[in-house]
Parts: structure tokens; C-alpha cells; sequence
């Protein structure tokens, strides 16, 4: 197997890499996201870091945002059809994955295309065609709609369009590779299927594990909250990997860090810090990792403030503090924030506070912590 195909789990044909490989010229390697929220996180990353690996081997990466097949939602994992969103959600998060992706893959070896582009145009006889292309058979072959259909759960038309309209993103971009998860399987040899109906030669499917969230169990989701996020602060990445469970670590260093030794045999904290640093390091430049580690050793281990934190302006009169929490030190919500006091995870100067209105000259140079990691200066008069 060729190096290109090492830790993937899936490798469809059997030596169609090594074929395609042979031809001798670069390959065309695709790898899709549909922007259905606004982050990247480390999930998205393992197959990006595949995709940099074709890249750096001299091959074009081609990423397609679904901007259309967002609309539809991908079924894929999923026991319900997903919401749809609108098409001001869709591009807005297409802006914030185009710019997070060049974390990880090289932009000038990049070819992004965007699926409205053939999508968008298309008229009712090229649909007809492209549903013509399969049977109702072969979509209920997959496992999240034949599990669904055996529960009597709804399958929307709609979401039978979905494998079609991915495998048909391989048709316009001519794909000799695609890169996918394990629960893009399916997806990936329908593309196989749709190409040689449109007389191409099939793309190989080649797919990555999915990489255990926070939990160490299920997939990571930020729907689930066990998530590090690409663009998250050194600090927040830092922080975060270290809850990673001890049975989980192995499979994290396989999958973001193969160059990398494995874990030892000694503390798993040790490996944890040093995974920590490289996450951070490779977000956000050499160095990040060292500090996030320092700024870890001090909030989270030794309990002290931060030596650097943002300072939070306060309006003249009282402050209510649950709507400070969610305002400006990114407490999800005034309820999340009013759970917090109650439990005694919001403190000014290290002392819990448990009033929920205060006066804000009294607030005047106190520190504010929320949670563990949240820290913030206030200023009265701002």
C-alpha cells in the first residue's frame, strides 16, 4: 500500500491508489464539508491532514464547500432528518470553513469550489437525469436509512437527494480520490458509481477513522460539547485536551499527531501536556503550546488569575450580574449564567458571589472568574 494510504480504514479498489498513483501525473484529491455550523474542529482535521499529506506528495487537493448540499443536511450517522438552514447561515459559515481549513492544508495547492456552482444552475431535466443515475434500491442499502425505515422513522426525499448530489460533486470535479470519514463510505462508492455512469473513470474512496470527542466515546460533535475547536484559543485547545480519557490518547496521537511518538508507559498527563502543545503549536505558531501549557499550570492547576485577561467596561449603576456573564464573558445563556452563581462557579477576587445584582462602583478593578478558564477585569465608568 502506497504511504498515502497509511491509517485509513477504508481503501476502495483494492491497489486503486497504487493505479492511480501510476498514471503519473498529479491526482485530483477531494474532500467536502458542508458549512452546517461555523467552526472546524479536530474531527474535520483528520481528514484535512490527510489531505495535506496529498499535497505535500505533489497532488491538487480540491475542497468543495457544500453550499447546496448543505441545504439538504447529510443523513449520514443520523436517526432524524436534520433542520435546514438559510442561506445567509450557509455562507456565513462557508467563510469562517474556507478560512479555518488553511490551518491544516496549503492554500496555494488548493482548488476550493463551491457545489452551488452546478447546483445552483441546475433545471429540471439535468435532476431527472441525475436521479435516473441510481435506484431507490442502492440508497436504502445504507445503513442510517435502512435503520430508520425498519423503525418506521420518516426518510425525506430530500435526504435520498443527498448521496446523489456528493457523488455527483465528483463528477464536475473529475476526482481520481476522495477523502472522507468512516460514515462517508457509502457516499464515496456511490461517487464511484454516478462517475462511470457519466463514462469517468471511478474515483478511489478512501476514508479516515472518526476521531473520539472529549468523552472518549462518542464521535466528536459540537452539538455534544466535547469538541476542540480549530480556531479556539491556544489556551481554550490546551485546556480542553487535557480531559482527554487516558483510553482515548493513543487514538488522538495516531490520528493528529503520526509523526509524533506514541504515548509511553509513564503518566498519561505527561503525554496529554505534550499533545496539548503540539495542537496548540500547530493553530497558532511555534510557541503557543509553551504558553498555553503556562497559562493552564496557573487558572486551572494553582488557581490564580491570569496575568493577562480582557477588561470589562460596566454601565453606571447596578449590574445584573447573569447578564454581564452571558454578555461579555461568553456564558452560553442569562440561565446557564444564574446556574453558575447558584453553584458557586462565579467568583470576584476569589471569593464566590452569589448576588445576581450588584453595584458597578463596587465592581471597580475586581477580578471576575466564570467557571474555570473565564477571566476579566472590570471597569466601572466605561
Amino acid at each position: 500500500m502506497s504511504g498515502l494510504g497509511e491509517r485509513a480504514v477504508d481503501l476502495v479498489p483494492p491497489g486503486g491508489l497504487e493505479a492511480k498513483l501510476a498514471l503519473g501525473r498529479p491526482l485530483r484529491v477531494k474532500f467536502g464539508v458542508d458549512p452546517t455550523a461555523p467552526d472546524i474542529h479536530l474531527g474535520h482535521a483528520v481528514p484535512l491532514v490527510k489531505l495535506r499529506e496529498f499535497q505535500d506528495a505533489g497532488h491538487t487537493a480540491v475542497l468543495i464547500i457544500g453550499d447546496w448540499t448543505a441545504r439538504v443536511g447529510d443523513p449520514s450517522g443520523r436517526t432524524s432528518t436534520r433542520p435546514m438552514l438559510s442561506a445567509e447561515q450557509i455562507e456565513e459559515n462557508a467563510a469562517s470553513y474556507r478560512q479555518q481549513a488553511f490551518r491544516i492544508i496549503d492554500p496555494e495547492r488548493t482548488e476550493i469550489r463551491s457545489n452551488g456552482e452546478w447546483f445552483g444552475g441546475m433545471g429540471l431535466e439535468e435532476v431527472f437525469r441525475l436521479a435516473g443515475s441510481a435506484t431507490v434500491n442502492q440508497l436504502l442499502r445504507r445503513n442510517d436509512f435502512a435503520g430508520r425505515m425498519a423503525a418506521d422513522q420518516p426518510v425525506s426525499v430530500l435526504e435520498l437527494l443527498y448521496p446523489l448530489m456528493q457523488a455527483y460533486d465528483s463528477v464536475m470535479v473529475e476526482a481520481d480520490v476522495e477523502i472522507g470519514g468512516t460514515d462517508q463510505l457509502f457516499n464515496l462508492m456511490l461517487g464511484r458509481e454516478i462517475q462511470a455512469h457519466w463514462g469517468m473513470a471511478p474515483q478511489v474512496a478512501l476514508t479516515m477513522p472518526i476521531l473520539p470527542g472529549l468523552d472518549g466515546v462518542q464521535k466528536m460533535s459540537k452539538s455534544l460539547g466535547n469538541h476542540v475547536g480549530v480556531a479556539d484559543a491556544p489556551e481554550e485547545q490546551f485546556g480542553r485536551t487535557m480531559r482527554i480519557p487516558d483510553a482515548a490518547l493513543a487514538e488522538w496521537y495516531r490520528l493528529l499527531a503520526p509523526a509524533e511518538p506514541a504515548p509511553g508507559a509513564g503518566p498519561a498527563v505527561e503525554d496529554k501536556r505534550r499533545l496539548g502543545r503540539l495542537i496548540a503549536d500547530r493553530f497558532h505558531g511555534p510557541g503557543a503550546g509553551e504558553r498555553a501549557e503556562a497559562h493552564f499550570n496557573r487558572v486551572v492547576r494553582d488557581r490564580q488569575a491570569p496575568e493577562e485577561m480582557p477588561e470589562v467596561p460596566l454601565p453606571a449603576g447596578t449590574v445584573h450580574l447573569p447578564a454581564l456573564l452571558a454578555d461579555a464573558l461568553g456564558v452560553a445563556s442569562r440561565s446557564e449564567a444564574r446556574r453558575l452563581i447558584a453553584g458557586g462557579g462565579v467568583s470576584l477576587d476569589g471569593e464566590p458571589v452569589r448576588e445576581l445584582d450588584l453595584d458597578a462602583a463596587a465592581l471597580d478593578g475586581r477580578v471576575i472568574r466564570a467557571g474555570k478558564r473565564r477571566f476579566a477585569r472590570l471597569r466601572a465608568g466605561g
